[in-house]
């Protein structure tokens, strides 16, 4: 690895973004550790625990959710596959953008524990709205007769969930740093605990949320992951006492006094907050056709939230160009550009990564026997393979990169950058074999969706931790909080990229609205087949540039 890990980094995977910025935001007041103490539990201060569950009980609900998400939209509201697909890439962009928003918030106003009792409040009441189902459409699906009232509650539901998201995910982690001095040995540890919070979350979620809304119906899934964020939210408001006093906001008195129109910029920020609710709401549905100005090829829809993504990418190379030409030294030019080279690719692996919410949890709905061990999962459940295997590969990527480090093994960022995306390729490879191996029932074995998981975390193992390490490291001391902020939004962008890649396996119902598992595997295999070789073709590329890119960083 080039340059040190930055702190809090112990435990790698897609969710280390959470801490991966304490350095910069929860330098606690006094370098001294606070001075007020409720006591300890297991060597740490019990606000920690407080957090643990927090974020455990959220992630329990935002993945549970996104587990069951497509096959709700398909099989209860019959949207169509694309649509379906682009709904869940245009939410969950949207749910990776938004905490930039409520992470600024909470630093120059709100505070911490403020914004994440807000944040939880949308996210209950999302929830819970994603319960009330309505009436299920009927017809074909993606000509059905939809209960429209119902599809706007959902997209409403979705809207606070974003929001709700953006004020609670980067705060609550926020938190945990600031229970600790900078100096104290117990910080990365206490962020290793808060990760396994992360995903003990993610993978009950699959499990059971999945399991109970496919079972027992969608509502009461849907219901249940509001339930215990519900719990979550109230156990941290009763355990407020043990986060120290150090999660309050900067001027209590500028929050609470008048601005406008006699109301406190507190409530300001929430009613505002509730007003970008309402416009996320819209925006979750808003199509706009290109096709007149792109009638010499074909013309096609486009959602409102990938225009906004690009002038949010456009606005960033401005910036980024105009930062080349400020006074910035060769070797710094040169570390911000590879810096940035890292960050776009960035896009394509989470675009290639998460497709594992949208076309994998399809064809084990639509092609597999998922029978193991006497056990039946259901297509939902399968996304828990993904959280299993980080928690496994953790502390052995852990473990490994100081060892070859000490061997002169170690890969320079933009080569673990090029495995990353390989691996991630090679997952998709998996997958496309295995369409050809349809037993005499026409389905295909869940062991190679396991196996494809298994491969796919090594990617993320290898990108993912290893990017944020990048952003601290490369980036001038200036810029390390908005170099920050583009690789939050471009994990953003990665979803919307998945969401339009995923339509690339939309599959047309047949006349009687069934889809048959051989007519699936062939979509299935042609699409993984691309989707492999893309991700090997990157993988490539970064191998080919990494001599140039390393000697950007030394120059």
């Amino acid at each position: 690895m080039v340059g040190p890990t930055p702190r809090g980094l112990k435990a790698p995977g897609r969710e280390g973004w959470l801490y991966s910025a304490v350095p910069e935001r929860s330098v606690p007041v006094n370098p001294a550790a606070p001075v007020a103490s409720t006591g300890e539990l297991l060597g740490h201060p019990k606000g920690l625990y407080v957090c643990f569950l927090t974020e455990m009980w959220e992630r329990f609900a935002f993945y549970g959710m996104k587990a069951l998400l497509f096959l709700y939209l398909t099989q209860h509201h019959k949207f169509s596959d694309a649509n379906g697909y682009l709904l869940l890439g245009t939410y969950a962009g949207l749910a990776y953008a938004l905490p930039l928003l409520g992470g600024l918030l909470a630093d120059r106003y709100l505070g911490m524990r403020k914004a994440v009792v807000f944040g939880g409040l949308l996210l209950v009441f999302g929830q819970l709205g994603m319960a009330y189902t309505g009436e299920a459409a009927s017809g074909i699906q993606g000509q059905g007769v939809v209960d429209g009232f119902a599809v706007q509650v959902m997209y409403f539901a979705l809207a606070l969930i974003g929001v709700g998201v953006g004020f609670l995910k980067p705060n609550i982690s926020t938190i945990v740093g600031r229970l600790y001095a900078d100096t104290d040995p117990r910080r990365d540890s206490a962020f290793t605990i808060f990760y396994m919070g992360i995903n003990v979350g993610a993978t009950l979620s699959s499990l059971v949320v999945g399991y109970v809304g496919i079972q027992y119906g969608w509502g009461y899934g849907f219901g249940l992951a509001g339930v215990m964020m519900a719990l979550g939210l109230v156990q941290f408001i009763v355990g407020r006492k043990h986060l120290l006093g150090q999660a309050e906001p900067a001027d209590p008195e500028a929050l609470k006094a008048p601005l406008f129109a006699g109301l406190s910029r507190e409530w300001l920020i929430y009613l505002g907050s509730l007003v970008l609710t309402v416009v996320v709401w819209q925006v979750l549905q808003t199509r706009i056709n290109f096709a007149p100005l792109t009638a010499l090829a074909g013309g096609h829809e486009v959602t409102l939230t990938e225009v906004v993504a690009l002038v949010l990418g456009l606005g960033l190379g401005v910036w980024f160009i105009r930062l080349l030409l400020t006074d910035l030294s060769r070797v710094e030019k040169g570390r911000m550009v590879v810096l940035m080279a890292l960050i776009v690719i960035s896009a394509l692996f989470w675009g290639l990564y998460e497709q594992s919410y949208g076309p994998w949890v399809a064809m084990a709905e639509r092609t597999m026997d998922l029978t193991t061990f006497g056990l039946t999962w259901n297509a939902a459940q399968t996304t828990a393979f993904g959280a299993i295997f980080v928690i496994l590969f953790s502390l052995p990527f852990a473990w490994l990169w100081p060892k070859l480090d000490k061997r002169g093994l170690n890969p320079s960022y933009p080569a673990k950058f090029g495995w990353g995306l390989v691996f991630c390729g090679l997952a998709f490879g998996v997958l496309a074999f295995s369409t050809g191996t349809a037993g005499e029932d026409g389905l295909v074995s869940v062991w190679w969706m396991i196996l494809a998981y298994a491969v796919l975390v090594a990617g993320e193992m290898v990108l993912s931790p290893i990017g944020l390490s990048a952003v601290t490291t490369l980036s001038i001391k200036r810029a390390v909080g908005l170099m920050m902020g583009a690789w939050f939004l471009f994990s953003a962008f990665g979803e919307i990229i998945a969401g339009r890649m995923g339509t690339w396996a939309a599959i047309e119902p047949e006349a009687d609205g069934s889809i048959s598992s051989a007519k699936a595997l062939v979509v299935y295999g042609d699409v993984f087949t691309d989707m492999m070789w893309i991700g090997l073709a990157a993988g490539v590329l970064m191998f080919a540039l990494t001599p140039v890119l390393k000697r950007l960083m030394k120059e």
